[in-house]
């Protein structure tokens, strides 16, 4: 069983996505997470994304694995590293390099070949898995993911504004949806769930009731 949840960036969908898996006892699979992890990568060795050989090289050599809630690069455990804001933006122009998208999509689909998951991103259900059981998508007004963003960062110690938040978040958006490769879009069957007046737990009732 493949679940599909898309949206865009702090819409809540990962926490869903991941109590959801919990529930149903099957495996969750970040894929923003194998992106941030790229991205990580490209920061710590200063690669230019607009050249394709260097990108072409660090590809060759670069591991991307998912171990319950662990993400690996390269065996290391960079799950708190790729959480950052430098990370987040950059993660978005490498998410548009079609280098990067080819070679992460083909391992997110070996993923879902081999066992059940649930699956969240930006384009499962459009494209890494049209033919998914489920799909949602998850959203929010930019205002109230910024907010939701926001708390996080100021959590982590962070030294942010909301404003600069809201500034990335709309930016984040206009990249996803606009880049030439696929874009963060609704699939024409996915669920669609606007999340400004729900919490996670209402939003996880209302995804689990379409489950059968």
């Amino acid at each position: 069983m493949i679940i599909a949840v898309d949206g865009p960036s702090a819409a809540g969908k990962s926490t869903v996505a991941k109590l959801l898996a919990k529930e149903l006892g099957i495996e969750y699979i970040d894929t923003g997470a194998m992106y941030r992890a790229v991205a990580l990568k490209v920061v710590r060795l200063g690669i230019d994304t607009d050249d394709p050989d260097a990108l072409a090289a660090l590809l060759g050599s670069t591991d991307v694995d998912l171990i319950g809630s662990q993400v690996l690069l390269d065996g290391e455990d960079v799950s708190g590293l790729i959480r950052t804001e430098e990370v987040s933006m950059q993660a978005s122009r490498v998410s548009a390099i079609p280098a990067v998208r080819v070679k992460l999509v083909s391992l997110q689909r070996e993923m879902g070949l081999r066992k059940s998951v649930v699956m969240d991103g930006r384009d499962i259900g459009s494209n890494v898995f049209p033919d998914a059981e489920y799909k949602f998508f998850i959203t929010a007004s930019p205002e109230v993911r910024a907010d939701r963003r926001l708390k996080e960062l100021l959590e982590k110690g962070e030294d942010v504004s909301f404003e600069s938040v809201l500034e990335d978040v709309k930016k984040r958006d206009w990249d996803d949806s606009n880049r030439e490769l696929n874009p963060l879009i609704q699939a024409e069957d996915a669920v669609l769930i606007f999340t400004d007046d729900l919490g996670i737990e209402e939003v996880l009732e209302l995804v689990k009731n379409y489950l059968h």
